[in-house]
């Protein structure tokens, strides 16, 4: 399936065979390691541009791949259902355009067809390289690179702003809470947000995809308090995964937040 896919984009072929960073076998994420709070601001700058590394596209690109073809023979992959069904509960008129932040190759708008959902998804991530590969395997659809924190989009320029789990990602997060809030006209959607119920915000460091990067787990009442400064009401919450974690409740969850007028 792979060698195949690469045979159809021979750039990304030869990029294969150079990389240096293999995925860790324990999974697409290792080796989370805590931050001190003295030294977050100086690893999230050192750090701040990891996702633009050439080598992670392919590598998600194809465990994606995998999952997509499974999706349209039916079956259940939970982080397509878990944004779906929350689409879903959304009036029609209200979800007719839609912004991803953060799109990589912009999977979910083929998952969001295999679906049927009818929807004009535009998509954007700060990455070159995944921009790259969303236009050449979605050519029809429209892409931008843009920075989550500095939208180039107009105030309320898309029905629903979807988020697609890159909020976890940026040391500014407030930036982009806002951001997507302005682009946002009805909804703006929190996807995949790992969240602890009583501790703190936490930064770690982890490995993804070989990758040295940051990854934040917020606390959900910060959270949420953050939303509601923005003007996003939460009116849906969806858990894909839950566990107990440092005695704590720890959970990925995806949040629904319907834009409240001035």
């Amino acid at each position: 399936m792979l060698r195949a896919f690469l045979n159809r984009y021979p750039r990304l072929k030869s990029l294969a065979r150079t990389l240096s960073r293999p995925v860790r076998r324990s999974g697409v994420s290792a080796n989370y390691v805590a931050v001190d709070a003295s030294t977050v601001a100086s690893v999230g700058r050192d750090l701040e541009r990891a996702w633009q590394d050439e080598s992670i596209p392919l590598q998600q690109r194809a465990l994606v791949e995998s999952q997509l073809q499974a999706y349209r023979r039916g079956e259940a992959i939970p982080v397509f259902d878990t944004l779906i069904n929350a689409l879903l509960r959304l009036p029609p008129p209200m979800r007719t355009t839609l912004l991803e932040i953060g799109c990589s190759s912009g999977h979910y708008a083929e998952a969001l067809a295999a679906r049927g959902l009818d929807v004009c998804y535009h998509g954007c991530d700060y990455s070159e390289a995944f921009i790259e590969m969303a236009r050449r395997c979605n050519p029809t659809l429209s892409f931008d690179v843009m920075d989550a924190t500095r939208l180039g989009y107009d105030n309320e320029q898309f029905d629903i702003a979807v988020s697609g789990c890159c909020l976890l990602h940026i040391l500014d997060y407030p930036a982009a809470i806002a951001e997507t809030a302005r682009v946002a006209k009805h909804y703006a959607v929190f996807h995949r947000t790992p969240v602890f119920h009583r501790s703190p915000t936490r930064h770690f460091t982890k490995q993804a995809y070989g990758v040295k990067t940051i990854e934040l787990h917020f606390n959900e009442q910060e959270l949420v308090r953050l939303f509601a400064e923005y003007r996003l009401q939460v009116v849906d919450i969806l858990t894909i995964e839950a566990e107990w974690r440092d005695a704590d409740a720890f959970a990925m969850k995806t949040y629904v937040c319907r834009k409240v007028s001035a």
